[in-house]
This record gives structure tokens, C-alpha cells and sequence, in this order.
């Protein structure tokens, strides 16, 4: 195994041995043991890695962090993104952020065409973007020019990234299905299923997962679907009322998207508060109708995970860190009133609801 990237001296150095057995090691010459192998092989690897912290210290990344997203969504990968560049260890890497909120595929096509122009540096883009072939069009010139991609939270097809991540959406949907089929499956009625937009290819595949689980899990049970609301509370309030004046009692309720501030507010002017309900992510909204009770559990996923994830894969793309970008779905925890993560308060908002824990959380009756 001829290595030439480090001097024989530095291997032999770093493994404790003599320059004349590292030598053979390194040219497969017979007359060494498997412990010197595995020592040469250890010391390689250790100043690979010495190797790449050094050439990384050099180096200043400026990453494009493009958000089609509510403002409570993009505070919080704002966070997470700050919080996951400072993780990064000898790497300077800066993130700048491009906030969108509802764009047209065209406009957030035209902003990715222009990353990286006009005198400014990029060297890679994270995108949070929905699935569409002007979209995926300009991620494919972006990596024409240099630009890798990766995408966040929700996947973009056939668009040349080089690497998603962020949940595992359909791992996501029937876990949804499988809480909702135990907690509502015995009830009366039907299953509101509410989504922020079916132009993100993430939630479409929460969808899909959760009506072929829930299928199986209450077939007695209908999935009526409200969506394409941009997860504003307001919308999202009135199509739920209108949807519950209109239809069968609700005997559960899936959020995949946001505005559920909005869905608390219209199951309560119906006499519905108290249905399970399962939400997405532990935004400051989700956390506070958690734990009140007015949502019953959470599918979570944690942001600075995902961040970290998608940097490293960028470095990869780059070659500055070893290994190929590769894709990395974050599977789905399933978050109650009792386990919310302590650095969100959960160890406090516990010893707090430790009096009224026979009674068990009261469910809320408005949002904030």
C-alpha cells in the first residue's frame, strides 16, 4: 500500500516505529507484522486527519442559506445554522441567510442563479425550497458554476444536489399514522390531515405515508385534508372551521405543516379541544400548545443535527473533509409534554406540571 502524502519519517513518528519497517509496510515488503500494519495504517489515518484540520484552517466558506419558510421556521434553522458553523472545528465557515416566504418558483430559481455573482463568493447553497422544475433547473447550473447544493427538511427532485438533509419524511408520516391509529382509532368521525403546501416534496411524502398507515391502522376512519395555507394561523383557522361545520366530528387531527396556533383555535370555537393531535417540530409555538395539552405529541427532529449534517456534506463536495456527500435522513422523535428536550425547558416545564400530573395536561383553549 504505497502512501506518498505523508514522509515516511512523519509515519513512523506518529506509529513509533523505525523509518525501515514503515517502509515496508508502506511497499508491502514481506518480513512486518499485522501489529505493524495496524499501526502504519493508525498513524496514516491520524495524520490524514491532522492533514485536513490543518488545510481547513486555511480556508474561509461562505455558504447561501435560501429559506422558503415561515418566520418561526427560519428563526429557528437561523439558530441552528450559527450554532452548527461554530461546531465545525477548524473550518471558517459563514453562513448567509435569504429569507423567502411564498416566493414563485421563478423568483426563487432567479435568486439561486444569482448566488455566487456579482463579486460575491459562495462556495455551496443549503436550500429549503419547494419541489419544482425551475427550482431544480437552478441548482443544476449552480453546480455548473461550482455551487454544490444541498437540501433541507425537504427534498427537491431530480435537480442535482448532492446531498438532502433533514427528516425522514415518510418515517415521519406513518409514525403519525401509528399514534393517531392507537389514540383516535376508537373515536367517532374523521382524521383532519393539515399541510403548509404540496409543492414541498417533504411534506407530500408525510402524506403519502400517513393515508396508506392509516388505512391500515383505522380503516374506519376517513382522512379529510386541509392545506395549502403557507402555515399562516389566520388561513389556517378558517379553513379548519369551515371544514369542521361542514363535515363529520373530528376524531383526530395530523399537522404536517405550521399554523396550528390557528387549528387549536378552531377545534375550541367547535367544542372539539381535547382530540389527539400530532404536529410537527418544536417551534415556540408547537412548544407552548404542547404543553398545555392543546397538541398531544410532536414529531421531532433536531435542526442543529441537520445543519451539522448539511455543512459536512458541502465540505465534502469540496474535498476538504474525507468521504463523498451523502444523504442523511433524521428519523423522527416522538416528543410529549413529559420528554421535551431540556434545553428547550423540558426538565423545567415537568418539575412545574409536577403537581397536576394525575390530572394530566389541560388542553388550551386559543394561541397566542
Amino acid at each position: 500500500m504505497v502512501r506518498r502524502s505523508h514522509r515516511v519519517r512523519d509515519v513512523a513518528e506518529q506509529a513509533g516505529l523505525s523509518t525501515a519497517t514503515v517502509d515496508r509496510v508502506l511497499h508491502a515488503r514481506p518480513g512486518v507484522s499485522a501489529r505493524a500494519v495496524r499501526a502504519v495504517e493508525t498513524a496514516l489515518a491520524e495524520l490524514d486527519r491532522q492533514a485536513s484540520a490543518v488545510h481547513l484552517s486555511h480556508r474561509s466558506l461562505v455558504v447561501d442559506v435560501v429559506l422558503d419558510a415561515p418566520g418561526r421556521f427560519r428563526a429557528a434553522v437561523h439558530d441552528a445554522a450559527r450554532e452548527a458553523v461554530g461546531m465545525l472545528g477548524a473550518a471558517t465557515v459563514r453562513a448567509r441567510f435569504h429569507d423567502v416566504e411564498g416566493a414563485t418558483p421563478r423568483a426563487l430559481a432567479h435568486l439561486v442563479d444569482g448566488l455566487g455573482s456579482g463579486g460575491r463568493v459562495s462556495h455551496g447553497i443549503l436550500l429549503k425550497a419547494p419541489d419544482d422544475e425551475h427550482v431544480g433547473a437552478a441548482v443544476r447550473r449552480a453546480l455548473d458554476r461550482g455551487l454544490p447544493t444541498v437540501t433541507l427538511v425537504t427534498d427537491i427532485a431530480s435537480c442535482g444536489r448532492v446531498a438532502y438533509a433533514g427528516l425522514d419524511n415518510a418515517a415521519a408520516g406513518a409514525t403519525a399514522a401509528y399514534l393517531l391509529g392507537h389514540l383516535a382509532g376508537r373515536r367517532p368521525g374523521v382524521v383532519l390531515a393539515t399541510l403548509s403546501h404540496r409543492t414541498f416534496r417533504g411534506e407530500r411524502e408525510r402524506l403519502a405515508a400517513f393515508e396508506a398507515r392509516f388505512a391500515v391502522a383505522a380503516p374506519g376512519l376517513a382522512v379529510v385534508l386541509v392545506g395549502d395555507l403557507r402555515g399562516e394561523d389566520e388561513a389556517t383557522e378558517r379553513a379548519v372551521t369551515n371544514a369542521l361545520e361542514h363535515g363529520a366530528p373530528v376524531a383526530g387531527v395530523y399537522s404536517m405543516g405550521g399554523g396550528n396556533t390557528g387549528v387549536v383555535r378552531a377545534l375550541a370555537a367547535a367544542g372539539a379541544e381535547g382530540v389527539p393531535f400530532v404536529a410537527h417540530d418544536l417551534d415556540a409555538d408547537n412548544l407552548t400548545l404542547l404543553r398545555t395539552g392543546a397538541i398531544t405529541a410532536v414529531l421531532h427532529h433536531d435542526l442543529r443535527t441537520d445543519l451539522r449534517s448539511a455543512l459536512t456534506q458541502l465540505l465534502r463536495a469540496h474535498r476538504l473533509v474525507p468521504g463523498a456527500p451523502t444523504t442523511v435522513r433524521s428519523a423522527p422523535q416522538v416528543v410529549t409534554p413529559w420528554n421535551i428536550p431540556p434545553r428547550l425547558g423540558g426538565r423545567a416545564a415537568a418539575d412545574a406540571g409536577a403537581e397536576g400530573a394525575a390530572d394530566g395536561p389541560r388542553p388550551a383553549t386559543g394561541g397566542s
